[in-house]
């Protein structure tokens, strides 16, 4: 089999892509730029799109004797990724960039290229793994280690994509034995820290970079009932559920901390209110996927666990396509949701599907303010 193998930089992707080559598979090693001004992205161990990141990849492919390139993907990262994640912050919504390079760039514009150039599979060094049903479809699961799975990110797959992806460090039990397997094979990646955080933020300071593309304007804190409790300096560097940094002057009768419960771009206002209020017994997004057949009529309600974070726990759930819509009903009220977030649904350690949050239903219809 013809295998394009994603190469990061990083020892996850180089031993996914050593396993491709000792399974036999005829495997060209290829590593993304993503940014035309790459010192712009993270460097040393924060990152995964560097220059050093690409001569750290170009080291494993040649130590693993397999062909290597650089695509340039810069303008589609810029366009997908980047540009997304400063639309959704100045719409008030919390992006996650991972999932959309995950979505946009990696499984969508990388793999359309390796299919077209008569790749069979596209290989990366994400920890989940494949299983092929006895009717012979694809299903996509949790790693065999939960603390390093990674399913969450590839919720986002599409079926016939999920038929082109080779993920070999999926029933790998620890990060620390693929290290160990990195230096066994005499891979100079074998100790390199993790990358983190956002690529394409340099320093680390979102809300100063957000501040040279978005206009941040002073506006209201207000509480659930419209009272005045505070002022902002810009509406759209808050998030639900966020606590430090509000700078209320108004104190709440009860004396108990507030959170921000929503984030309203057009009054330029932020609202706010007890931990309660946060509770979501609701949540619903048009912009939906499925990995694979179902095997039942999504119309209809059915059980699933639904998750919100890449490393929050998944929590028992009811969801249906209603409308356009995929809603979603948590067993037990979940904190901290915010439109822009993904909600990626399983059945066991199966992935589902998943939706990107459009809006929120409180526990506290009101949104009553202390």
């Amino acid at each position: 089999m013809r295998v394009l193998a994603a190469m990061s930089g990083g020892v996850d992707s180089a031993v996914a892509a050593a396993r491709a080559v000792e399974a036999g598979h005829d495997v060209v090693g290829v590593h993304l730029a993503l940014s035309r001004m790459p010192g712009t992205l993270r460097t040393g161990s924060r990152g995964c799109c560097t220059i050093e990141d690409a001569m750290d990849a170009r080291r494993a492919a040649d130590r693993l004797g397999i062909p290597f390139y650089v695509w340039d993907f810069s303008e589609r990262f810029a366009e997908d990724v980047v540009d997304d994640f400063v639309a959704e912050y100045a719409a008030g919504r919390t992006p996650n960039p991972c999932m959309r390079c995950n979505e946009r760039i990696k499984f969508a514009a990388l793999l359309e290229r390796a299919l077209e150039l008569g790749f069979d599979a596209l290989c990366t060094g994400h920890y989940a793994t494949v299983v092929t049903a006895v009717d012979g479809t694809r299903e996509l699961h949790r790693a065999s280690a939960e603390a390093k799975d990674q399913s969450y990110v590839l919720g986002v797959l599409t079926a016939d994509q999920l038929a082109h992806a080779l993920f070999p460090l999926g029933a790998t039990p620890s990060k620390a034995l693929v290290r160990a397997e990195a230096e066994a094979r005499g891979l100079a990646v074998a100790k390199k820290p993790d990358s983190h955080d956002i690529c394409f933020i340099s320093d680390g300071d979102t809300r100063g970079w957000l501040d040279e593309r978005i206009d941040f304007a002073p506006g209201d804190i207000v509480d659930g009932a419209g009272a005045l409790v505070g002022r902002h300096d810009g509406a759209l560097a808050y998030t639900v559920g966020q606590r430090r940094g509000l700078k209320i002057g108004t104190p709440a009768p009860d004396g108990r901390p507030r959170f921000v419960l929503e984030v309203r771009p057009v009054t330029n206002q932020v609202v706010v209110g007890p931990r309660e209020a946060l509770a979501i017994t609701e949540l619903a997004g048009a912009r939906h996927t499925w990995t694979g057949p179902l095997g039942f009529d999504p119309a209809v309600a059915f059980s699933c666990d639904v998750q919100i974070r890449a490393h929050s726990d998944p929590e028992p759930a009811t969801a249906r396509l209603l409308d356009g819509e995929l809603v979603i009903t948590p067993d037990a009220p979940l904190f901290g949701v915010a439109p822009g977030q993904t909600a990626v649904l399983y059945r066991g350690t199966r992935v589902l599907g998943q939706c990107t949050i459009d809006r929120t239903v409180s526990a506290v219809p009101a949104r009553v303010g202390a």
